[in-house]
C-alpha cells in the first residue's frame, strides 16, 4: 500500500506513519453511478487540498485527534465498471481493516458504499449500516443500473436489513411504499426537526458494529453547495456534529465514508467543510483513546494558526 503524496491534514510525517496510524484515509474517486451532476471523481483531491487549512485543534474534545496517526493511501486504479469497481475497493479496503486501522472512505459517488460495506462484512462479520443522506437511494434500479448510487442502500439491503437512514427529504412514491411495506427505519429531515421520531430508540434498536455512509447533500447548502443532487433544507452543521457524536459514542463505528461532493473549482467552502467533518468523525471515533492521550502531552505548545 502505498501513500498518498497528499497526506489528509498535511501534518508532519510522525502522524501519517501506516504502521502506527489508528487510522487510515482511502480516497476512491469513482463518479459512474451519479446521474445528475458530476465532478465526484475530482472530489477527493480538493478535500485532501483543502484539509491542509482545518486546525488541529477540536474544540468540542479539546484534543487533536491527528496525534493518533492517520495515514493517507494513494487512490488505487478504478475501473469504469460497477462490478469491478466493487471489488477493487474491496480489495483494497480490506488490506488496511486487516491492520485494524479505523478507515474513512472519500468518495467519489455514493454507489462506492457497497465495496466497503463487503470489506466490512469479511471482518466483522453482520455490520449494521447508518446512511445519513438526503435521498433514500432504495431504487431497485435507476437509469438501467442497479448500481446507481440512486440504488446502494438496496444493495446494501440485499445483504442486511439492519439499517437506519436519517435526513432523507427526496423520496419516489415507490421508495416510500417499499420503507412501509418493510417496515424500513426511516428518520425524516421532517420527522428529525419536530421530535417525531425517536432517534434514541432507534440506536439501540440497532445492533453492532456499525458502519457510517454519510452522503454530503444530508446537509444543508450553506455548508456543502456543491454535490451531485442537491435538496434544499438539510442538516446545519450543529445539528450534523451533535448527530455524529451521538452514534459515535451509542454505537460501535467500525468505518464510515463520506460521498457525493463534486468538484467546482469556484467554491473553495464545500471541499473545507468536507474535510471538517472527515476530521470530526475520526475525533469522535478516537474520542476514548483521546482522554488517555490528552495526559500524555500536558505540556504541548500550541501549533500555529493554520493559514
Amino acid at each position: 500500500m502505498k501513500l498518498n503524496s497528499k497526506p489528509f491534514l498535511a501534518p508532519e510525517p510522525l502522524f501519517t506513519d501506516l504502521n502506527t496510524s489508528a487510522g487510515a484515509v482511502l480516497p476512491f474517486p469513482y463518479e459512474g453511478g451519479v446521474s445528475y451532476g458530476l465532478g465526484t471523481g475530482l472530489a477527493p483531491d480538493a478535500v485532501l487540498d483543502a484539509s491542509a487549512y482545518v486546525e488541529f485543534y477540536d474544540e468540542m474534545l479539546d484534543a487533536e485527534p491527528f496525534r493518533l496517526g492517520i495515514s493517507t493511501l494513494e487512490a488505487p486504479p478504478v475501473p469504469k465498471d460497477p462490478v469491478k469497481m466493487i471489488q477493487t475497493l474491496r480489495k483494497a479496503a480490506s488490506g488496511l481493516l486487516s491492520m485494524d486501522k479505523f478507515t474513512v472512505v472519500l468518495g467519489g459517488d455514493h454507489s462506492i458504499s457497497q465495496g466497503f460495506y463487503m470489506a466490512l462484512t469479511d471482518k466483522y462479520g453482520p455490520v449494521s449500516v447508518i446512511q445519513l443522506d438526503a435521498h433514500a437511494d432504495l431504487r431497485e434500479s435507476y437509469e438501467n443500473s442497479r448500481y446507481s448510487h440512486a440504488s446502494v442502500m438496496s444493495r446494501l439491503r440485499e445483504i442486511t436489513h439492519h439499517t437506519l437512514q436519517i435526513g432523507i427529504r427526496a423520496l419516489s412514491v415507490e421508495e416510500a411504499d417499499l420503507i412501509k411495506r418493510e417496515s424500513i427505519q426511516i428518520c425524516t429531515m421532517h420527522a428529525f426537526r419536530s421530535g417525531q421520531f425517536d432517534l434514541e430508540s432507534a440506536l439501540a434498536r440497532l445492533p453492532d458494529p456499525v458502519f457510517v455512509t454519510l452522503d454530503v447533500d444530508v446537509l444543508d447548502w450553506s455548508v456543502i453547495w456543491s454535490t451531485g443532487t442537491p435538496e434544499p433544507g438539510g442538516m446545519n452543521w450543529d445539528e450534523m456534529l451533535r448527530l455524529l457524536e451521538k452514534i459515535f459514542s451509542k454505537k460501535q463505528v467500525v468505518g464510515a465514508d463520506l460521498v457525493e461532493l463534486s468538484f467546482d473549482g469556484k467554491d473553495r467552502n464545500s471541499p473545507f467543510a468536507a474535510a471538517r467533518l472527515m476530521y470530526k468523525m475520526f475525533g469522535f471515533q478516537f474520542h476514548a483513546s483521546l482522554r488517555r492521550l490528552n495526559r500524555l502531552w500536558p505540556e504541548k505548545p500550541a501549533g500555529p494558526l493554520r493559514q
